[in-house]
Parts: C-alpha cells; structure tokens; sequence
C-alpha cells in the first residue's frame, strides 16, 4: 500500500492489518445481507420492521461508512490505534442504530457486535480493549432507553440487553491476553525474518565476493546463481540468473552433458574451455546437489594459466638452476668440437662421405649450442621493456625480416588486420622472439603445402583485448601432445628441442601477455598470442 501504510504498519503489524482487512470485509457484508432479509420476510419483516425507512439509511450509510474507513487505511501518517477506534465507534453507532430501527435487543441484531468488538480487541493496546467493549454496550443500552421511550422496544428486552452487554466484555477481556501473545508471536516473527534475511543477505555477499568462481545449474541447463567472478569468466552480458548455459558457454555446456553422462569429465585435451576474454584457459569441477534426477549442479571454475605458470616455475627452478651453472661448462667444449669441424669439413683430403660427417658434427654442434643458449635465457628470467606501439606496422617490418632470413617468399605468409591502428604494450626483442619461434614452427609443419602461414591481428569481443594469431594448415598437434606443448622438453620432433614454445609462453607471461594453442578447423594449428588489457596500461 505504500510507504505510509508500512508507516502504520509497524504499529499494528502484518497480522493486525490482516485482522482488519477481514473486519471490513465483515463490515461491507452486514447492510447488503440485513436488507436482503428485509425484502424476503415482507410484508411481515423480521428486522426493520419499526423504522423502516431508518432502516435503510442506516443500511446504506453503515456500508459508505465501511469504505470510508477502507480508504481512511491509506492516509498518510494516521495512528493504527486511532483508526481501530474509528472501527469501533463506526460499528457500534451503526449496529445500536439498527437495533432501534428493527426493534430493539428482540431482532437479535445485537449479537452483531461480538464481531467487531472481538476484533478490535485483539489489536488495542491496554485499556483500549476495554474501551471498545463500553462503546458497543453504551450505544446498545442508549437504543434500548430510546427504543422504550419511543414505545418501539419493550421494557422486558433490559435483561437480555445487559447479558449481550456481559458477552460484549467477556470476549473483550478474552481477547487481552491473547492480544499480548499474538504480540510476542509477532515479534518472534518479525525478529525471526530480519535473521533470515541477513542470512541471506551476508550469504549473497560471501557468494559473490568468494575468489573461487562458481555458478549453480538446474535441470534444465539454466544459470540459478552466478558469482561475480564466474559471470566475468563466462561473460557478463550472456551468464546472468534465468540464462541459459549454452547461450553463455556451448562449451561447458557439452562438458557438463558429458559429465551427467559418465560422471566424470572428458579426458582429452577438451576437459577445458577459453575464458570470454580469450586469454584464459578454465578448468571446471562439477559437483551435485541433492539427491533429484537430473540433480542441481555446482560448478567451479578453476583458471589454470596463473596455476600451471605457479607449478611451471616449480618446476622448473632447480632445473633452471643447474642448466645455468652448467652452461658455460658446456658451450665451451661444444664450441671446440664445432670449430674443428668446421676446420675438417675444410681439408682438401677428405672424400665426400667424410665432409658428410663433419657436417653432422658441426650441426649438432650448433644444435646443443641453441639449447644452452635457450636454457640460459629460460634460467635469467630477464625483465621485459615494455613500451607502446603500432602492431601493424612492426608485423610488416617482421615478415621482410622472417621471409628474408629463412628464406621464404613473401606470399607463403600473408598480413590480416582488423584494426589498421591496434596498439599494443610489449617488449620489442621478446615479441620478435616469440613471433619468430611461432612462425618458423608453422613453416616447418606447413611441409609442401601451399598455403601459406597466415598473421592476424584484431581485438577480441567484448574485452577488446589485441591479439596475434600464427595459423597455419600443417599436420597439427598429437591430441596426446595438446595439452603438454608449453611443457619443457616436450616435442613432437625426433630432432626438437621442446623448449621454444615454453619460452615462447614464458616470454608472454612476462609481457602480461597469453599464449594459447587451438587445433584449426579443417586441420592445422593456430597459436593465439593475447596482449594484456589496455584498460590496465599504466603510464
């Protein structure tokens, strides 16, 4: 009803407004119901018989009156004890009045009162209730001496009016204790709901503000509850409560059928799903909830890329350690054995099969002094110098250098851009040896296709994010190589290293930047290098 009906309210509660909601409808019923009887037992009525015509008025004005006192609910600011003797005044004056036109206490009319006094007593406070209960017996005694003294009513209806006034007070002094009960039951309850929804409320907080992102999901593939982390991993337009799952995420979506399906995730390189932002890799944990079929279901969503980064560098610290303090050992000997054999492969006396080993030599030679060198860089960790410049501009500037260098003409690697004017945040040298390491991989797996290696750049929705892409239509990653590729030492070469994609991602990481690897629609790979936010560049 408003902020002023909230206002009264607070005085007689949710339960007295209820009362009295039925205390009107009581009230409204009365005149229609009296003169329907009227109209049925003519021409010898059984009510209304001595003042007609009073009658009626009375009828009429007592259900006006009912109205009244159900719009007088809506004014602003008016005391919940004042209108309940508005109510009680009201009831009494228009009962005691067709009492007198119908006859006095003999019509049985006065029995209406127990009603409204009943009512109001429940909900008066102290002396109020017997208040109420003099107010019905003065005005049903006041009839009876009018109705005497007008000849209408006879002197014999006094005993019967003092007992209605006796029932009229007992059920008024009934009421006052269980007014005081149905009081303290109210409270308990008003207290009892405030708990609840501070439960509620300081569970929502912890939910939302919780660092683990979760979402729940019913039967029906629809989001229930999502956190404020979980709807920024899913993204924020698309992951709300009532969305559904596969409008947010088709990939969980499928991750979450095939876990219903078998109880456990895919154990593929698919067990994973790209974040909304396109930089992040999300593993995600389902567990049920109750015991319906299908149940609800919990999902965390775990972002593995800061953990594997954490468990990387574990890893790899002793490691990095001793390969550092080892390599100097080494390049010096690898360097000697190199040297001579370019000297050998020199000599005038060998015969083919001898420079042909020579060669050997001296390649793998050049081959282990790589890896030293790429093991020192992964030990030295050296901080990026990142600045600000136009991506399209280097990327063309690269591909002169790539296809000069290698060689490899210019056509077999092909420029997209979305964006002719995409800035981004980097270390000049570390992009180069990113790119560099990307590019010639998909040169090498590209073999004696044709099409060429393809480099696009463009911004990714919604986050507006740059990225880089190295696409290429080779033989791709082994899927039992898929989700180890940036691992040291892991290579799908006889002949490979296995560390220019771990130092590739490790040199993105330290440029705030991501590297990940998806398998290309129609066969092939694409590397996506993911710059970090502009939105969080500083100066």
């Amino acid at each position: 009803m408003g902020s002023e009906s909230n206002e009264r309210s607070s005085t007689l509660g949710d339960l007295g407004w209820r009362i009295i909601g039925l205390l009107n409808l009581y009230r409204l019923l009365i005149p229609p119901v009296l003169f329907a009887i009227f109209r049925f037992t003519l021409p010898q009525p059984t009510i209304g018989g001595a003042h007609p015509r009073l009658f009626f008025a009375i009828c009429a004005l007592y259900f006006f009156a009912g109205i009244g006192l159900v719009l007088a609910q809506r004014l602003p600011r008016l005391p919940g004890q004042l209108l309940l003797l508005a109510h009680a005044i009201v009831d009494s004056v228009a009962i005691g009045l067709l009492l007198y036109a119908s006859g006095g206490v003999g019509s049985g009319l006065g029995i209406l009162l127990v009603v409204p006094v009943g009512s109001v007593a429940l909900l008066a406070e102290g002396r109020q209730t017997l208040l109420t209960a003099a107010i019905a017996v003065v005005a049903l005694l006041v009839q009876q001496v009018i109705g005497q003294l007008a000849g209408s009513a006879p002197s014999a209806d006094y005993p019967t009016a003092g007992m209605i006034g006796i029932v009229i007070f007992v059920v008024a002094l009934a009421s006052w204790p269980l007014t005081a009960r149905l009081a303290e039951s109210e409270a308990l309850i008003k207290r009892r709901e405030v708990d609840l929804a501070n439960l509620a409320e300081l569970s929502q907080y912890i939910v939302q503000h919780l660092r683990e992102s979760l979402l729940v999901i019913d039967h029906e593939d629809r989001i229930r509850l999502i956190n404020e982390s979980a709807a920024q991993i899913l993204g924020d337009r698309s992951a709300y409560p009532g969305a559904l799952l596969g409008e947010a995420s088709p990939r969980l979506l499928y991750l979450l059928s095939t876990w219903r399906q078998s109880g456990e995730r895919p154990k593929d390189s698919g067990a994973t799903f790209i974040a909304s932002n396109g930089a992040n890799e999300i593993l995600p944990h389902f567990a049920p909830l109750g015991t319906d079929n299908p149940p609800p279901v919990i999902v965390f969503l775990e972002d593995t890329t800061e953990i594997a980064g954490k468990l990387q560098q574990l890893k790899l610290a002793s490691l990095g350690r001793l390969s550092a303090s080892i390599a100097h050992e080494i390049r010096n000997p690898v360097g000697a054995m190199s040297h001579a054999a370019q000297l050998l492969g020199e000599s005038a006396r060998l015969g083919d099969e001898e420079r042909r080993l020579a060669e050997i030599i001296r390649t793998n030679a050049i081959r282990v002094s790589e890896i030293i060198s790429n093991v020192q860089s992964m030990s030295r960790r050296e901080s990026a110098l990142t600045e600000q410049f136009e991506l399209g501009e280097w990327l063309r500037e690269f591909r002169t250098e790539f296809c000069a260098t290698l060689p490899c003409p210019e056509h077999l690697v092909t420029l997209h851009s979305a964006d002719d004017g995409l800035d981004v945040r980097c270390d000049r040298s570390q992009l180069r040896q990113i790119l560099w390491n990307l590019a010639h991989n998909a040169v090498k797996h590209n073999g004696d296709t044709l099409h060429p290696i393809e480099l696009r750049i463009g911004r990714l929705s919604p986050t507006q994010r740059p990225f880089l892409e190295v696409a290429d239509r080779g033989q791709g990653i082994p899927e039992a190589l898929a989700e180890r590729i940036f691992e040291p030492f892991v290579t799908s070469e006889s002949r490979g290293t296995g560390l220019g994609l771990y130092l590739a991602r490790e040199l993105a990481q330290a440029n705030g930047a991501t590297l990940i690897y998806e398998p290309r629609p129609g066969g092939g790979s694409v590397f996506r290098l993911v710059f970090s936010d502009p939105l969080r560049w500083r100066a």
